[in-house]
């Protein structure tokens, strides 16, 4: 490293803090802070590895290069769109087996876009331009970087007569302070959904998809609804997707507006009912509205798929949280969907709330998908792939795509 690079390899907390109100200008701008927790880990030796061996180890060093030319806000702000775009088409190109592998770590991975957005945002909060430059502009640059290299800002439907259009969400790695290697399979089943088109008895249907972070911040902040909102009236089907149980997919029937507080990726959390808009109105369940009976009954793969409807609620009277095996009583407070209490729920509460609040309940199908556990082989505690976990992530992508097209071919007639 040079000393230029440990200079700009040093981040801050202007996200954390700088959502609030602006700074004073100043020439130079504030000094750097300290890294974020998830940019912490970004130097490991995984990480390092994960890079070097995706070819996305030059990420971060090209956005830097290209903030370090940039002379006006106009032009840095130009940089970030382009940079952080690029970077989610470059891992869609790669899971779809497009342009060069850039080494040898399966193309079906999801972690090189995860820890090249770290770096990224690493550079991006520390960068110190040469013009007059406000800490709110920083924090805006940053969302416009998370925003296009998740994918949330690239979402297109060609029109074309009789083309269906589903939208898929996935989410980050997470975890990670127990196992730093994790990859999330609905991660990687959006990089390898997105902008495919499948064939379903129902005609052509095009999938776009985003992911989101695993941060309670982001979801308070409204990072669902803002990307969401846009699209469910354009769609035909939307299933928010995310790692859960072991060995299984889950259909979730019920979602709770309630979460747990368990650590982000951020070791943050607490346990609150989920800060929503307008809450006055704010119900205490929703539901899917996937034809969830279709999708068990049918033969998507190799994991089996159950419709649960488990939650967990506070009887209406009562004090106490129990397990409902049925799903919720009447009048009762939520305090787990089938989800659990983790953002796997939220996302799935965020969305369909919003689709009932624009009045899509009754026309637009839509719900949560847990896909199984992404394990490594027996025995592997140490290496950051193996062939077995390289074949679990391409089932469990391949039975994500079969539920899909089973959801959007069945008959709602």
């Amino acid at each position: 490293m040079t000393a230029r690079r440990v200079r700009i390899g040093v981040l801050g907390l202007a996200l954390l803090t700088g959502l609030a109100a602006p700074t004073t200008a100043a020439a130079a701008g504030p000094a750097a802070a300290a890294p974020t927790v998830e940019e912490q880990r970004l130097d490991g030796a995984a990480p390092q590895e994960i890079l070097r061996r995706s070819g996305f180890a030059d990420a971060a060093p090209d956005l830097a290069r290209a903030l370090e030319r940039a002379r006006t806000y106009a032009q840095a702000r130009h940089a970030v769109l382009r940079q952080g775009t690029e970077l989610w088409r470059r891992a869609v190109a790669r899971a779809q087996g497009r342009g060069p592998a850039g080494g040898d770590l399966s193309r079906d991975d999801d972690r090189p876009l995860y820890w090249a957005r770290l770096g990224m945002t690493r550079e991006l909060r520390v960068w110190q331009p040469d013009f007059r430059f406000r800490e709110d502009q920083r924090a805006r640059l940053l969302d416009a970087l998370e925003r296009t290299s998740r994918g949330q800002t690239t979402v297109h439907y060609p029109h074309r007569k009789g083309m269906k259009r589903i939208l898929v969400t996935g989410f980050d790695p997470f975890t990670l302070d127990r196992d730093i290697r994790i990859s999330n399979p609905s991660g990687a089943a959006a990089l390898a959904l997105d902008g495919t088109v499948i064939e379903t008895p129902r005609g052509p249907a095009r999938i776009e998809t985003a992911v989101f972070p695993v941060r309670w911040r982001d979801f308070t902040a409204g990072t669902v609804e803002r990307a969401l909102r846009p699209q469910l009236p354009k769609v035909d089907l939307f299933t928010t997707v995310s790692q859960g149980r072991v060995g299984r997919f889950d259909i979730e029937r019920t979602n709770g507006a309630w979460r747990g507080g368990f650590g982000d990726n951020e070791n943050t959390g607490r346990p609150e009912t989920v800060p929503v808009s307008d809450p006055a109105t704010q119900p205490q369940w929703t539901s899917t509205t996937l034809p969830y009976a279709e999708i068990v009954a049918a033969d998507t793969g190799r994991f089996p798929v159950y419709d649960n409807t488990e939650v967990t609620e506070i009887p209406a009277g009562g004090t106490e949280a129990v397990r409902r095996p049925d799903g919720p009583t009447a009048g009762s407070t939520a305090r787990a969907g089938g989800g659990g209490d983790y953002l796997s729920n939220e996302i799935a509460y965020r969305a369909t709330l919003l689709r009932d609040r624009l009045g899509l309940h009754g026309t637009l199908p839509g719900g949560h998908v847990h896909t199984p556990v992404l394990q490594f082989g027996a025995g592997n505690t140490t290496e950051i792939t193996d062939p077995q976990f390289v074949r679990n992530r391409l089932d469990i992508i391949d039975q994500v795509r079969s539920i899909v097209t089973v959801a959007i071919g069945a008959d709602r007639d």
